[in-house]
């Protein structure tokens, strides 16, 4: 899915987290002040949609990087999960742990699905891009996941040359 025409985060200031890694230590938004950040949230570790979103932003990390943006994923999935996926993957990519789900929610990005038929509560794979200022500059919901980070990076890229 393309980027949003209208979001009601867009243009404010993102909501601010402090999250454990993978190993447990807390990492906060407040920690890439000056920096751009690629956050994306998704269902769940191990999953098909998930592992092609995930080992695209890895293939990727190194052009986020000259562009001046960290790259953060984040689920309701443990550290410990979180882990294991990585390792399973060869993923450098940060991956945070909301198990309580207080920052999708804050993210809007929490709600309802249909799984098999059934309608459940649960992680929908949306992506912002916050800028150095903390304040979302784009907003992408329900995404696909191939080829998300490219469109991602070309936002990026657009917005930081000023014609995005």
């Amino acid at each position: 899915m393309a980027e949003q025409e209208y979001d009601p985060i867009t243009g404010r200031q993102a909501p601010p987290f402090c999250l454990p890694d993978a190993e447990g230590k807390k990492v906060c938004l407040e920690d890439y002040r000056g920096k751009w950040v690629v956050l994306y949230f998704y269902p769940k570790d191990n999953t098909p949609g998930c592992t092609l979103e995930a080992l695209q932003f890895n293939a990727a990390i190194e052009e986020f990087a000259g562009l001046g943006a960290q790259v953060i994923g984040v689920s309701g999935d443990s550290g410990g999960s979180h882990r294991k996926f990585a390792d399973k993957y060869s993923l450098s990519i940060l991956l945070l742990s909301d198990t309580g789900h207080e920052v999708i929610k804050a993210y809007d990005s929490w709600k309802p699905l249909t799984i098999f038929g059934k309608e459940i509560l649960g992680t929908r794979r949306d992506t912002f891009l916050i800028d150095p200022y903390g304040i979302v500059a784009s907003v992408w919901r329900s995404v696909n996941p191939k080829g998300h980070a490219e469109e991602v990076r070309s936002t990026l890229l657009a917005k930081k040359s000023g014609s995005g």
